[in-house]
């Protein structure tokens, strides 16, 4: 019998079923987040979008997920793991199904508004807005909570690579929805695409409610894989009481949160711009339909699932050699950041075939998923487990103010030069901000941070 496979059994593999419960989550979370993008071809057609209109509601998903972020951190923290996700999945898959109702639904509030003297927008955006805001609030907690389950359920020198296998999900869910989700709407509508793909959620919840409790009152875990999973902390005495939760003001006085927070800015942005445009991109530089699409965005997003398991593996090989998981990780973050330059080269040699800059920006796309699962990590490694969901909810308003940022400025961009019959020099510009973006979030996140310095509660 090899000897990790006899490590494995003797320590015992439960965690590694929470593991899977996180990555199912991630799954369903970007299945549901990835629903209009798709249909977006289409949708502009039939209620007359322009780009910067598509731009104001995917702004809105995002601007409604920065701030729900910032709390949703404080909330996991708050009512625990458990709790927190059931809310959770709940908001975010009842948003998911109130796009079916989004045009009659934007109909009555724009009514509303015009009852009260305010200029309102078109029924079909408004009622988009209010679904992907509602959808954003809920889905907001997902990786605070996700995070914070592995921070409890694995020591640090495993977490990237558990991170780098829940955050696949949302690769697995980006490949999922560009092959069912036009199936079901061509069938069905693109109201049924909305509410099978969102009632999905509640079958996760089930299994969540069964399977997951905290490692100390958790039946299914065995002594020895307890004892693994709290080796980081063997050094502390076991009924050593715990120290005072970090607040929102006292986690801004240190440069280890601004670090992770300018990562987020700086990356968050650009996923949201692959996410979100790429369909878009096809259809107006390739004059693709929704249909069409569907095999290359499924390979683009196989791609990223490489990314994502590769980069959280990546970091220890620099650890099993001796540097800290920090140091580690930011070796890794360095030589990862390199790969998103590919982008570059997208417009230039995209006259040769649309697969050319599929594959590139897939490349990029992979990139960033092994950026992610490292960035995510860097937070569990220097800040106490109680602290951990709030200081990712800072780094998911400032990741998501970025994206907010990238979304108008694609749409503005898009319009202008679209206007111009130039609209392939609107994405250039767009693919060269995406590919630089990673090396100069890791030049300011090591210039704020050069060395790990662990960050231990007050004392009570």
């Amino acid at each position: 019998m090899p000897r990790e496979t006899a490590t494995l059994q003797a320590i015992g593999t439960y965690r590694w079923t929470i593991c899977a419960l996180l990555f199912f989550a991630t799954t369903i979370n970007y299945l549901d987040r990835q629903v209009l993008s798709l249909l977006a071809p289409d949708l502009s057609k039939e209620f007359g979008w322009s780009n910067t209109d598509y731009a104001n509601i995917t702004a809105t998903f995002q601007f409604a997920y920065a701030i729900s972020m910032l709390f949703a951190g404080r909330v996991v923290d708050k009512l625990g793991t458990k709790a927190a996700f059931i809310v959770a999945i709940v908001v975010w898959s009842f948003g998911a199904i109130l796009h079916a109702a989004a045009v009659p639904m934007g109909t009555g509030a724009g009514a509303l508004l015009t009852g009260l003297g305010l200029a309102a927008v078109p029924a079909s955006i408004l009622g988009f807005m209010i679904a992907r805001t509602v959808l954003a609030i809920g889905e907001a907690g997902n990786f605070p909570a996700a995070i914070k389950a592995t921070a409890e359920y694995f020591p640090k020198k495993d977490r990237a690579f558990a991170t780098g296998i829940f955050n696949s999900g949302a690769n697995v869910g980006a490949v999922l929805a560009p092959i069912s989700v036009p199936l079901i709407a061509a069938a069905w509508g693109w109201q049924a695409a909305f509410i099978i793909i969102g009632a999905i959620g509640f079958v996760w919840l089930g299994l969540w409610m069964v399977f997951y409790d905290r490692p100390e009152t958790q039946k299914r875990l065995g002594v020895a894989e307890l004892a693994y999973i709290s080796s980081d902390d063997a050094s502390l005495p076991i009924d050593a009481p715990a120290g005072k939760r970090l607040g929102w003001l006292a986690l801004l006085g240190y440069r280890q949160t601004w670090a992770f927070a300018f990562g987020k800015f700086m990356t968050d942005g650009v996923w949201w711009f692959f996410l979100f445009w790429l369909p878009k991109y096809l259809s107006a530089q390739y004059g693709m339909s929704s249909s069409a699409i569907q095999m290359p965005l499924a390979i683009l997003y196989s791609m990223t699932m490489i990314g994502s398991i590769g980069g959280g593996w990546f970091p220890t090989w620099f650890i099993n050699k001796g540097a800290s998981p920090y140091d580690g990780r930011m070796k890794a973050m360095f030589v990862i950041a390199l790969f998103p330059l590919t982008v570059l080269l997208a417009q230039p040699l995209g006259y040769i075939s649309f697969w050319v800059p599929v594959l590139l920006i897939g490349v990029g796309a992979a990139a960033h998923q092994a950026w992610s699962a490292n960035l995510f990590t860097t937070v569990s490694d220097m800040f106490p487990k109680r602290s951990v969901g709030s200081v990712v909810g800072i780094g998911g308003l400032a990741g998501g103010l970025g994206g907010v940022l990238i979304t108008k400025i694609g749409g503005w961009l898009f319009d202008y030069y679209g206007a111009l019959g130039q609209i392939k020099t609107g994405y250039t510009i767009m693919f060269a901000g995406c590919a630089v973006a990673y090396l100069i979030a890791w030049s300011v996140m090591k210039m704020l941070v050069p060395r790990y310095q662990e960050i231990r509660e007050p004392s009570a």
